[in-house]
């Protein structure tokens, strides 16, 4: 692992850091905020994963979460949004290829050699972390923004003992019924689209829903509404009495303006079932 920057922060410190991934085989780079008390011993752990177009550093830098984690004495990790470097697959589309991972693992050519970007959240990154870091594992939640609502969505629906709370930023709710989805899951993932439900948070809420709270709030002046789908999300929740509050806030839109107005909410949130 090689440190790229640490910079004290709400009296903490924020870093950036770079390793050798098994999961993408390739370098990847991520943010970690570790709050003073990670001076005494580990603390639990909040993942932020980011959107479209976004690296590590989008949601580190703009969405203003270090202070209120420092305040409620917990971690942040930042990881980036794909595989990156000479020799991974790109493509020109802004929502294909790098910076647009989607947090599936790939099997089609040409991306199934790096874009392994389910692993690289749920088993490389978190083995490293728990390794160089005093982070306490056993507390881990998980929150995102857009392509990262989605990631983290779904990651926590299919590994609900691992993450004591779920929320999420405008995220892409029904990608297999999508414009935002139909296109990256079948060149990633291939057509049968069998192979796409489990990277649905939509459908993952109606077969099983999430064993904690949950936390969605959805901008109603968000450009992309209709990629977004919310409804369907909503709807499955309430069919299914999911535990959590899902909100739809009126006059925002899909940017960071309106991820760092309710960042404090969530975390705030996430603090409460991290230290229940």
């Amino acid at each position: 692992m090689k440190v790229i920057s640490e910079n004290r922060c709400f009296g903490g410190v924020q870093g950036v850091y770079a390793h050798e991934s098994d999961a993408t085989a390739c370098e990847m780079t991520f943010g970690l905020f570790l709050p003073e008390e990670a001076r005494e011993g580990p603390v639990p752990l909040l993942w932020y994963l980011s959107g479209l177009t976004c690296t590590h550093e989008n949601a580190m830098v703009k969405a203003g979460a270090q202070g209120w984690a420092a305040e409620q004495g917990i971690a942040l990790v930042f990881p980036d949004t794909s595989p990156r470097g000479e020799g991974v697959a790109d493509h020109d589309d802004f929502d294909m290829g790098q910076g647009a991972g989607f947090y599936v693992n790939a099997t089609e050519a040409p991306w199934a050699p790096h874009f392994r970007m389910w692993d690289y959240v749920a088993e490389d990154l978190p083995d490293l972390l728990a390794r160089e870091f005093a982070l306490d594992m056993e507390r881990q939640a998980i929150t995102g923004h857009s392509m990262g609502g989605h990631g983290a969505l779904t990651l926590a629906m299919t590994y609900p003992e691992r993450y004591r709370s779920v929320s999420a930023f405008a995220p892409i709710c029904n990608p297999t019924r999508g414009d935002w989805g139909r296109k990256q899951l079948s060149a990633y993932l291939g057509e049968d689209e069998a192979a796409w439900r489990a990277h649905d948070a939509s459908l993952l809420m109606a077969e099983k829903g999430f064993a904690g709270p949950v936390l969605v709030d959805q901008g109603g002046d968000d450009q992309f509404l209709d990629l977004l789908k919310p409804e369907t999300l909503f709807e499955a929740a309430a069919r299914r009495r999911q535990e959590g509050s899902f909100r739809i806030q009126m006059g925002y839109d899909h940017s960071y303006f309106f991820v760092s107005t309710f960042m404090e909410e969530h975390l705030c949130f996430h603090a409460e079932a991290l230290y229940a």
